[in-house]
């Protein structure tokens, strides 16, 4: 029997104890028949009274085994004495437990409160239950979601995405429009460009075409990832919050961008606190959904998990201990994505010139100087503040907000205040909004005003804000009758009319298939505006589906017929027919699309009254990067190139899905990827030819924001072969022996197998072994190969003569 490695005075503890337990059973003392300790019901502040009298004759020192609340604590002393179990005070600290400081030492553990003890002498092991506030334990902390910093990777590379759009009508006016943007990229950022040019010619004669180029954007943008900040110089948009308006400016911004960690969770994260008196499995339910499982020790226990809804919802942990017995505990919540994490903070300042006539012009900025800034400030879990402020030549401009969560289910408040003060001119704005749902209600508030002269920066180049803007919606969800809402808007600007429409909505799912909806919208200050909408809309499966409505607008009745189908993501071909009938006409469209790997392509043909008209377009992108020029599908997000070492048709996985295969350069352009995120790149070993070395067959790729990279993926073809090898005797070469190739130095040396094979990879035209056996005989065994890119052949057998000594 192998005995434990436990040290000496352990084992003469053990064995103590033993003998001690042997003499008990035969002076009468029956162990067979000793019971659990029982616990004592009277209070731990009366142990004060208890006198510990020595007693010689029957006290004894024992280390024994502890469990408590199903902890394995180790090895404890105790004395035991009349038949009870006694320990000292530091003892019972040191295993977690709370006591006064006025405890007489030692304590008898029958004393003890709330103590359940099973002591077991046979096993020396004594196992106890207490109440959690008796003991003194860490809490157990689970986080549900994972915040990975990655390394990204940007190789130096160029893109073109375009898109061409042309139209013909029956006055023979024809019309041609291109958008592009010209990107460039390497680890100092991306700089991007883009354009618009717009051709126009009244007739099919070619001298009459009139061309017009603008340039929309252009910027160069640089992201640090490790610091959660991107800069940007060039053509700029400031950040904005809900009671600011966003300015184009030709500058400088710098802020805070989480798009740059996406594993991070910005938002508060849902608690949730138990108790578990024995080692237990945890499960997290969210709105009748598990979202998380795991096991806990004794004690408190706390979860951090990550927002899987919005609006009011209902946790449940199940909590069930090893004894099989579970408890229930609820948990009201409301999560919502307004509110940042407590001590986080979201900012961005801008600095430049306010961009004028845009699209009109190409460099039209105004002469002032203006700068912008915006601070978020998560002050606790159930708070956010902001702040903005604006500035410019004779013009200030500043307000504060806040977002509030009303207790664990009340919904979300916010409120916010700003003024302006420029050329003798001052103004306020107020905003305010609630709003509350869960998975079957919602309801919503939002108004925003002004008094007296209230202007921002875009006061300043164009209109004003609105004087006043109020909002109210609701709605409901059933499965039974389906969904429905209200909403009424009214907006008024200075010295106009005020704008008020009132909607309401009705739609509800029959099966898969079917969705019928009605929507009826009422415009108080002219009802010719007013419109009512009774529709139906049905899948038809193989991405087609068919749509019809009756719509009713002022004193006109339209009936719409469409039916499409859209093309596949992997490619290939889709269409589109529409009719829009009414009394007085008769309207009709028809498009056929194509979509390929390099790009999408359309055409179409429309009916006005009796007139036609046509149109087509494409769009596409041109990459050079990785050593290649590749064009491709519209490319807005991140992509790579991968790389086979020159090996062509390889075929290569995305996120272990078939995307495309090598060409003869060995290289293929796989998109999308999604940046600052591990994308799986690899391909299947079984789809290569027998002969080729594989340094790895997946990489997890990284790329930045709007940019490439290269993956290689080393692959390179051996010339291998499995030699056949015998000696001057016809036999072959005794399994063990090792084979050397004196024609290519450096190379390791190989064993030999069964039936005499050994399995070489680098082999020469002319090769010369060496070879030595398991008794120390040398031999030698040329031989030519002739390679075969396709296969590993079986060569041979080859005769190795005996080296003369």
């Amino acid at each position: 029997m192998e005995l434990k490695q436990y040290p000496i005075s352990r084992w003469k503890i053990l064995l103590t104890n033993l003998i001690f337990h042997m003499m008990t059973i035969s002076i009468g003392h029956a162990v067979n028949g000793f019971n659990p300790l029982e616990v004592d019901q009277k209070r731990l502040s009366q142990l004060e009274l208890d006198n510990y009298s020595d007693n010689p004759d029957t006290e004894l020192d024992l280390y024994l085994e502890v469990t408590l609340n199903g902890k394995n604590v180790g090895l404890v002393h105790f004395i035991y004495d009349d038949n009870q179990l006694w320990a000292s005070t530091d003892v019972l600290q040191q295993m977690g437990f709370i006591l006064p400081s006025h405890i007489v030492t030692p304590i008898s553990l029958n004393r003890i409160p709330n103590l359940k003890v099973d002591y077991n002498p046979r096993q020396q092991m004594v196992s106890m239950i207490a109440s959690i506030d008796m003991l003194n334990l860490d809490m157990t902390v689970h986080s549900t979601h994972q915040h990975k910093r990655l390394t990204t990777n940007t190789s130096p590379g160029i893109l073109l995405n375009y898109t061409l759009y042309g139209t013909h009508d029956p006055n023979d006016d024809s019309n041609l429009s291109a958008y592009t943007e010209l990107r460039a990229f390497n680890n100092s950022g991306v700089l991007s460009s883009t354009a618009l040019t717009a051709a126009k010619n009244d007739t099919w004669d070619r001298s009459d075409w009139s061309a017009h180029t603008v340039r929309l954007d252009t910027s160069w943008r640089k992201s640090f990832p490790d610091s959660l900040i991107t800069m940007q110089a060039g053509d700029i948009f400031t950040s904005a919050l809900s009671w600011t308006r966003p300015t184009r400016l030709g500058g400088l911004q710098i802020g805070s961008n989480f798009n740059l960690q996406p594993y991070m969770v910005t938002t508060p994260l849902p608690s949730f606190f138990g108790t578990a008196t024995l080692p237990s499995a945890v499960e997290l339910y969210i709105n009748g959904l598990k979202q998380f499982s795991t096991d806990v020790p004794a004690g408190p226990f706390e979860f951090d998990t990550v927002p899987s809804f919005s609006g009011a919802g209902r946790a449940q942990l199940v909590v069930t201990d090893a004894l099989g017995q579970s408890q229930t505990l609820d948990f009201s919540l409301y999560n919502t994505h307004q509110l940042l994490q407590s001590g986080l903070s979201d900012w961005s300042f801008e600095i430049g010139a306010v961009r004028e006539d845009y699209g009109i012009e190409s460099f039209n900025y105004a002469d002032d100087i203006a700068a912008s800034g915006t601070w978020r400030y998560g002050v606790n879990d159930r708070f956010t503040a902001e702040t903005h402020a604006e500035a410019t030549s004779g013009l200030q401009n500043a307000g504060i907000g806040g977002t509030w969560l009303l207790g664990r289910t009340g919904g979300v408040l916010f409120a916010s205040l700003a003024g302006s003060e420029g050329q003798g001119k001052s103004g306020t704005q107020y905003s305010a909004s609630y709003s509350w749902n869960n998975h079957r209600f919602y309801v919503g508030l939002n108004a925003i005003g002004t008094h007296g002269s209230y202007r921002d920066i875009g006061t300043q180049y164009g209109s004003a804000p609105a004087h006043r803007s109020e909002q109210f919606l609701t709605g409901y969800s059933t499965r039974s009758i389906g969904s429905f809402g209200l909403s009424y808007n009214q907006v008024t600007y200075d010295q106009q009319d005020a704008i008020q429409l009132a909607s309401a909505y009705w739609s509800k799912n029959f099966g898969r298939r079917l969705m019928l909806n009605v929507n009826l919208t009422h415009d108080f200050n002219n009802s010719d505006n007013s419109s009512a909408v009774i529709g139906a809309s049905m899948a038809l499966g193989q991405n087609r589906s068919a749509s019809s409505s009756l719509q009713q607008q002022g004193n006109g009745t339209f009936f719409v017929a469409d039916i499409s189908q859209a093309e596949p993501n992997s490619g290939g071909v889709g269409w589109r027919a529409q009719t829009r009938n009414s009394a007085d006409r008769n309207d009709m469209l028809a498009e056929l699309s194509y979509l390929g790997r390099y790009g999408q392509v359309k055409a179409g043909i429309a009916t006005n009254e009796d007139d036609l008209s046509f149109y087509g377009g494409s769009t596409g992108s041109l990459v050079m990067m990785g050593g290649g020029l590749f064009p491709s599908r519209r490319l807005n997000s991140s992509f790579a190139v991968v790389s086979t070492n020159g090996i062509a048709n390889v075929p290569i996985l995305l996120q272990n899905s078939p995307i495309g295969s090598t060409n003869s350069k060995g290289l293929l352009l796989v998109s999308p990827l999604n940046a600052y995120q591990e994308n799986k790149i690899g391909i299947n070993p079984m789809d290569l030819p027998a002969n080729m070395r594989i340094d790895k067959v997946s990489i997890d790729a990284t790329p930045a924001e709007q940019s490439g990279m290269v993956v290689a993926l080393d692959i390179t073809p051996v010339n291998a072969a499995s030699v056949i090898l015998q000696d001057d005797k016809n036999k072959v070469i005794p399994v063990g022996s090792t084979v050397e190739m004196l024609s290519k130095k450096g190379v390791p040396a190989a064993m030999v197998g069964f039936d005499g094979e050994v399995y070489l990879d680098m082999l020469d035209t002319q090769n010369i072994l060496q070879v030595t056996t398991p008794d120390s005989q040398v031999c030698h065994v040329s031989f030519e190969y002739h390679s075969d890119h396709n296969d590993i052949p079986l060569i041979g057998p080859f005769v190795c003569d005996e080296v003369q000594k």
